[in-house]
């Protein structure tokens, strides 16, 4: 694996450029996968009791996607911008040992799920005995099967190494054309990885079509079917079939690039024949939330009331310091004015001589219950925290007027203290 790894090939084998290019793709679609695996995820938690076995599968693509994301897009990103790789022979290693291992377990999910339709449409008895459980040990068997490719190279099954255009890391195409193990790995992986999961996504859905369409003409003849389909299995359907679009549409030109380089002259093959399928690969990341958005009502409708609830406490946390300054405002000036309105009949009150502090004693009028607590509660407005002029406001008040006018001190200042504690 060592001349892989020489200081001549972390230099990049294309313009500056070219790598901006690159590098910006790259960026655009990081941003955008993680932004929509990551609200498939949520939508896909949020709708956990309502999920059919089938859509497990759309949701551990997800988190494929997601891996892959996270950790090849900031590496291919930065080494891209700075015009070589920057990371060293170790990440290297990471990098293309995620990259396999998240391409292949995508692909593999994409081929069960291809799989489990073809039972559930075209083999009724025994798809409709497909559980939940089922789905869990299929999805299981996807990473093993990927992690077992995955991990060859590390075990000198094939070599690790960095791309012909010099900013990224996968299978080594230089060691195909001169090492017999290297060269047998990449066949295999091309037969078991591309060639046989195609072949079988391919089947599993020709068989489907056929099946509906005998379906429709049944109906139409107003006989029973040999298999009906709900609304929720023909979305799921379609959403599955656009999915493995995208995904070939990403990865067969890469395959194909690889192709020609186990048999054919690598040297001959300009560095920038790599670099744009390479870019076109990394893109299948985007296609499952981007279909699930176009072509799933429910799901476009739980990320708009999601994204209303969120613009609703961006506002509102936006003016969260002013409202309460204006609620207080409101307040005094409501308080002024209910002051001028009682001052005749606060004047006129009875002096009650005993306080109580339970309420069911009852007073001939309801600012009585407020013109004896100041006598029986002197400490607790004390403690209340004003501002330095409001105090010396209620100060010069105190000693001008009568109990009553303590009451109106009393009735300025604390609802203003309660109303800021009950915000």
């Amino acid at each position: 694996m060592g001349p892989s790894f020489s200081n001549s090939t972390f230099q990049s084998q294309i313009t500056e450029s070219a790598d901006i290019v690159v590098g910006i793709c790259y960026m655009v679609f990081g941003i955008c996968s993680l932004c929509g695996n990551s609200i498939l995820l949520h939508v896909s938690y949020k709708k956990k009791n309502l999920l059919k076995p089938a859509e497990y599968f759309i949701i551990n693509l997800a988190i494929s996607d997601l891996g892959m994301t996270l950790t090849l897009y900031p590496l291919a990103v930065t080494s891209s911008l700075s015009h070589r790789w920057l990371y060293g022979k170790q990440i290297c290693l990471f990098y293309a040992f995620c990259g396999v291992l998240f391409g292949i377990c995508s692909l593999s999910t994409l081929t069960l799920l291809s799989i489990v339709f073809c039972l559930k449409i075209c083999f009724p008895a025994y798809g409709n005995r497909f559980k939940r459980e089922h789905g869990q040990i299929l999805i299981a068997c996807a990473w093993t099967y990927a992690a077992v490719f995955a991990c060859s190279p590390l075990a000198h099954w094939g070599e690790y190494g960095q791309e012909p255009y010099g900013t990224a890391c996968c299978i080594d195409w230089h060691s195909t054309n001169v090492n017999a193990m290297a060269m047998s790995y990449t066949l295999v992986l091309f037969v078991f990885c591309f060639i046989l999961p195609c072949g079988v996504i391919v089947t599993s859905y020709s068989l489907i079509l056929v099946t509906v369409k005998e379906s429709r003409k049944a109906v139409e003849q107003h006989v029973s079917g040999p298999a009906r389909m709900s609304n929720a299995q023909t979305v799921t359907l379609k959403l599955s079939v656009a999915v493995c679009i995208g995904f070939f549409a990403a990865w067969s030109p890469y395959a194909i690039i690889a192709m020609w380089a186990v048999f054919g002259s690598i040297d001959k093959i300009p560095p920038l024949a790599f670099a744009v399928p390479a870019v076109f690969a990394k893109s299948s990341t985007l296609y499952n939330p981007v279909i699930y958005l176009l072509l799933k009502p429910n799901f476009r409708k739980t990320v708009a009331k999601d994204f209303t609830v969120l613009q609703q406490l961006c506002i509102r946390s936006c003016f969260c310091v002013k409202a309460p300054q204006d609620y207080r405002s409101a307040v005094n000036t409501s308080l002024r004015t209910l002051k001028g309105k009682n001052e005749s009949s606060c004047n006129s009150l009875p002096v009650v001589e005993e306080c109580s502090y339970f309420p069911h004693e009852k007073h001939s009028d309801t600012f009585e219950h407020f013109q004896s607590y100041p006598k029986c509660c002197q400490e607790r407005p004390r403690a209340i925290e004003c501002p330095p002029q409001e105090t010396m406001s209620l100060a010069a008040t105190s000693k001008q007027n009568t109990e009553i006018d303590t009451l109106e001190i009393n009735l300025e200042a604390l609802p203003v203290h309660c109303t800021f504690t009950d915000l």
